[in-house]
């Protein structure tokens, strides 16, 4: 074996371990999005205490993502088209952690949504929200085992649905908080929290846009269709 094919064999190496980090933190990502709107919708406190905790095993990973990518970076001097892989990488977790601090944001306004009178029917609606986005999560950390650009473009394609999605629930709090002023509190708070979604699903076309990149060579440049923006309001990102 040559040198050149160990080194080559070295990094293909490190980068199936980096590559099982990101699968591990996106499973726990998914989770947490499920958990997160699951105790929404069900005023399950200790269950959104959970996915709290859970974050910082998330954060962990990216730290553990960062640190081996450094170190591969450092000891195998990548050729160009590896080290796009290997900052993909880089930025798919990032991506990742993101999602999973919006999750915890998620479950930080249900306890103090647990104490006030719930708005009828919201909480289903932020759920199947949220699930659409995990289930994004999960056909672009696909598209990224596989080197799937097409399925990684429909992932951003539907993006446009979380979006309506956000519109959708933006006019249904206004309608509430008209009707009876004592829904206000409530959805704001609420509003916060669908906005924090509709964050997690950018942040997972990002991922997607990673993953077109990661194959094509090249980032998709047009703008996406954000359909209605009349709901888009500034929110803590």
């Amino acid at each position: 074996m040559t040198d050149t094919t160990h080194i080559a064999s070295a990094f293909d190496r490190d980068l199936e371990a980096i590559q099982a980090l990101i699968m591990k933190m996106g499973g726990l990502v998914e989770t947490a999005i499920s958990d997160a709107s699951k105790a929404l919708e069900n005023r399950d406190t200790d269950l959104a205490e959970t996915v709290r905790k859970n974050d910082k095993l998330i954060d962990a990973l990216e730290e553990e993502v960062a640190t081996e990518v450094a170190r591969v970076i450092a000891m195998r001097s990548p050729t160009a088209s590896d080290l796009r892989t290997v900052l993909s990488v880089l930025k798919i977790s990032g991506n990742l952690e993101r999602v999973g601090d919006y999750s915890k944001n998620l479950a930080k306004r249900t306890s103090v949504l647990a104490e006030m009178t719930p708005v009828n029917g919201t909480g289903a609606s932020i759920r199947r929200m949220a699930k659409l986005v995990s289930m994004m999560l999960k056909d672009a950390l696909d598209a990224y085992v596989h080197r799937d650009a097409d399925l990684a473009m429909d992932v951003r394609a539907r993006d446009t649905e979380v979006d309506q999605m956000y519109n959708a629930l933006f006019r249904e709090f206004l309608t509430h908080m008209m009707e009876d002023p004592r829904n206000i509190t409530p959805c704001m708070h609420l509003h916060f929290i669908a906005k924090n979604t509709e964050r997690m699903g950018d942040h997972v076309t990002s991922i997607a846009e990673q993953v077109i990149y990661l194959v094509t060579g090249e980032i998709p440049d047009e703008d996406r269709d954000k359909a209605d923006k009349t709901a888009f309001v500034s929110s803590p990102d």
